[in-house]
């Protein structure tokens, strides 16, 4: 396809993909809707009265709002319509918004934007997906021997988290105080965490009409209810973790920030990018089977930045590595009853490949600490530090383009100074 905009073979946002997200601007402070193409933003609420097809012609205004989750709320049909309406708009064949004059209204330079949040996230769960990472995460703690827990390979492992510290891209996260057992056997300590660590995830934005409480929704049908796709960084407090894990879980160790990617890549712009899902044995339970992939080809890259501006990529990974897909993730949530709704937020968990350098945590590319790493300039890292800023890229590679997601970006600062 090609587009009256201008960008390289290289672009994250060609015309093929046209992610959502939601902007301001200095100048107009208030957040709307747009699209990345390009180096650019489309605002969508001044080109809102294009859409004009049976579905959305009645329903103009979901565009003129500050945040996703009205349109997301219309399902997979609309959000086609939507697709097909603004490729047909940007296409270069079409002149309806080239003349410079029309652009100079409808457009904004990405570089003069300011991102949100792309929907206001009711609810937050993260799962724990990728086989390689659960492996190596039980081989530290349980070894070889035994290290997955008997329920791994039946159901997607979850936990609920919070959407209140779920932040945008490019927000700092400060390191927490809580409490560690630094040595076994020992009385706990409060303090600093000393182990603070990232977690490379993909997570998805639930679309579709809300469900009711008591409804399920099989993994044949979840694809109606997955709108998108954002990079996600679970920033993880090890050492706290560690002491407050047992028996329910993270908790403080976790709640301290989520960072997100600010534009959401649509299920549609990643078809092209299917790969087969993984075997899974034993068969799941019917509830959880589908036959249609849902597994995708996207590169995934994980970089730190020291404050002298060294940057140094640690891990390169793949969202093909994970075992269970977005649509058991979504299936075994609801599989009780719960209810969902637009805007809701499911985090994979770590996504690690199956060698040494594509591990998705300090924890495993360093192996508890006891393999440290080497940067660039010869610093030497076993976790992050403040002023460590931790940039994750992702993107699917075609014929002379590729389905960018932009970056999700983080950097640790110190912790608040105790009273």
């Amino acid at each position: 396809m090609r587009s009256f905009v201008n960008y390289s073979a290289d672009c994250d946002f060609p015309i093929e993909n046209l992610p959502y997200g939601i902007f301001s601007t200095k100048n107009k402070p208030e957040k709307r809707i747009g699209v990345a193409i390009g180096d650019e933003i489309l605002d969508l609420s001044a080109i809102a009265h294009y859409f004009d097809g049976p579905l959305l012609k009645n329903k103009q205004d979901i565009f003129r709002r500050d945040c996703l989750n009205d349109f997301m709320s219309l399902g997979r049909p609309a959000w086609l319509e939507a697709r097909l309406k603004l490729q047909e708009l940007l296409s270069a064949s079409n002149h309806t918004l080239q003349d410079p004059e029309v652009r100079s209204k409808i457009f904004v330079a990405q570089k003069d934007a300011i991102m949100h949040l792309p929907a206001k996230i009711g609810d937050y769960t993260d799962f724990y997906s990728s086989l390689n990472h659960a492996t190596n995460v039980g081989i530290m703690f349980r070894g070889k021997e035994n290290p997955l827990l008997p329920n791994w390979k039946y159901l997607p492992v979850g936990y609920h988290g919070r959407a209140s510290s779920v932040v945008v891209s490019g927000t700092p996260i400060k390191r927490p105080r809580g409490q560690t057992l630094p040595v076994e056997d020992a009385a706990p300590f409060f303090g600093p965490c000393r182990l603070m660590d990232f977690e490379l995830e993909v997570a998805f934005f639930v679309g579709g009409p809300p469900t009711n409480l008591g409804d399920t929704v099989p993994a044949s049908k979840a694809h109606d209810h997955i709108f998108g796709l954002v990079l996600m960084n679970d920033w993880s407090a090890r050492d706290i973790q560690k002491w407050e894990y047992v028996p329910l879980g993270p908790f403080g160790s976790k709640n301290l920030g989520t960072t997100i990617s600010p534009w959401i890549v649509t299920m549609e712009a990643l078809e092209p990018f299917k790969v087969p899902n993984m075997t899974q044995d034993p068969i799941p339970f019917p509830y959880l089977q589908h036959d249609e992939s849902c597994n995708y080809d996207i590169k995934l890259e994980v970089d730190i930045k020291l404050p002298s501006g060294v940057v140094t990529t640690v891990c390169r990974s793949n969202f093909k590595y994970m075992y269970w897909t977005p649509r058991q993730q979504l299936a075994h949530h609801t599989v009780t009853g719960c209810n969902i709704n637009p805007g809701d937020l499911m985090g994979s968990g770590t996504i690690s490949g199956e060698t040494s350098d594509s591990y998705g945590s300090m924890l495993e590319l360093c192996w508890k600490g006891t393999r440290p790493i080497t940067l660039k300039d010869g610093t030497i890292r076993k976790f992050l530090q403040d002023g460590d800023e931790v940039i994750i890229h992702g993107c699917c590679v075609g014929d002379d383009y590729k389905i960018g997601f932009g970056s999700c970006t983080g950097k640790l600062l110190p912790p608040t100074p105790s009273e």
